[in-house]
């Protein structure tokens, strides 16, 4: 077996089971991508067994802190079998659900979502790569399906040195699906769509906000970035009167409307809108629309902690514009899907939007991904979705609920 020696005193963080290893840490040793290695400290004392990328600025990704461990098939059927077993027990509303979550389940680089009868699972580390037959075969002995298609496309892959990858690991098909959601009908391609196809871990938020339309009575509600809709059927579940739908893409917009018909609601309730979204908040200023309730869920505008400031300045806008354009007691729900944003910055964010737009409000809910999207005690850096439910100060101009 290859060993990694790493440098003096950089062991502390693998004694604290966080499963990565910088360039920068360590002294000595390398191995092929994706190989096996004992990762030692300065005295060669063992501190895990982990998967070796060269090229990647995580050297190393640990399997486990067990020096007796064996990395075989076994110990991916185990891991496996455990995550798969988790889900079980957890109150997930929906045939759409995460199975695997990378690091979270002891499985860095895997993640694999269930949509009713299809996995479709991304291996974006060079240690899952190498395994990823066993990790296939495994997947379908767990669940008892025979259906995954890989979508190994995503930009992660290049820093692991590895080429973009997707197709039909096993079984074959129509790569398109329906799930069922909280009761709603939802529809997806996993060849196409978004990471594997769908945003899962916004599920137990989507039902959030409709209980929320529902209880404010909010009729006329904005959805920006809205991809394939999952807001805007929540907030016509919730029994808002209109929805408009903003993304810069014409097949999403064509699917959010095509949910609207897929779940009995009057098409008339729906715009859709193939635009920029900044644009949009700006243009709809200057006419002087109003909306009650307004989704901002915008694409990773920060991908490490390099990029936040940046990052920062473009959240503080479109918060900024949004809480503009609500009606005094309307409702704001704003998301950062950024790993380099943390909840404690992106509030900040928030706050100076809402100064620089001259209103003030009060945040009534936090909110992070679902469930089956689990963020470990020992690996805090797996909390990426982070989110507030605001309410603008000020009494509503519209009829109260029932009134």
């Amino acid at each position: 077996m290859k060993s990694i020696r790493l440098r003096a005193g950089r062991e502390r963080s693998l004694e604290r089971r966080h499963p990565w290893v910088f360039e920068g840490s360590v002294a000595s040793g390398k191995a092929d991508p994706g190989e096996t290695v004992r990762v030692e400290d300065a005295d060669g004392r063992f501190l895990a067994w982990g998967a070796y990328s060269g090229s990647s600025m995580i050297r190393v990704r640990a399997w486990s802190f067990d020096e007796a461990e064996r990395i075989a098939p076994a110990f991916f059927e185990r891991r496996i079998q455990a995550a798969v077993a988790l889900r079980a027990r957890l109150p997930i509303a929906s045939t759409g659900l995460r199975l695997v979550h990378g690091e979270a389940d002891g499985l860095p680089g895997l993640i694999v979502d269930r949509y009713g009868d299809t996995l479709c699972a991304q291996f974006g580390s060079a240690g899952v790569e190498r395994w990823k037959s066993t990790l296939a075969d495994a997947l379908l002995q767990a669940t008892g399906l025979s259906r995954l298609y890989e979508r190994s496309d995503a930009s992660v892959r290049s820093l692991e040195g590895l080429p973009a990858q997707t197709g039909w690991l096993r079984g074959e098909g129509s790569t398109e699906v329906t799930i069922s959601e909280h009761g709603w009908r939802l529809t997806l391609d996993v060849a196409e769509g978004h990471k594997t196809g769908f945003y899962l871990d916004q599920r137990d938020n989507r039902a959030l906000f409709a209980r929320w339309v529902r209880q404010l009575g909010l009729q006329r509600v904005l959805n920006c970035y809205c991809y394939t809709g999952g807001f805007t059927v929540a907030a016509l579940a919730g029994g808002a009167a209109h929805v408009t739908s903003v993304d810069s893409s014409g097949p999403a917009i064509a699917r959010v409307q095509a949910h609207v018909a897929l779940n009995g609601f009057d098409a008339a309730c729906s715009e859709g809108l193939d635009t920029d979204v900044n644009q949009f908040l700006r243009d709809s200023l200057k006419a002087g629309r109003r909306f009650d309730a307004i989704v901002l869920d915008p694409p990773k505008f920060a991908p490490t902690a390099a990029h936040a400031e940046r990052a920062a300045r473009a959240y503080k806008d479109i918060n900024r514009l949004a809480l503009m354009l609500l009606e005094p007691g309307g409702l704001l729900l704003t998301f950062s899907c950024s790993g380099g944003i943390g909840p404690e910055l992106f509030h900040k964010i928030v706050a100076g939007a809402a100064i620089d737009a001259g209103v003030d409000g009060a945040i009534v809910q936090r909110l992070e991904g679902a469930c089956d999207h689990p963020t470990t005690l020992l690996f805090p850096e797996g909390e990426y979705l982070k989110g507030l439910v605001v309410l603008k100060s000020g009494a509503p101009t519209g009829p109260l609920p029932g009134g």
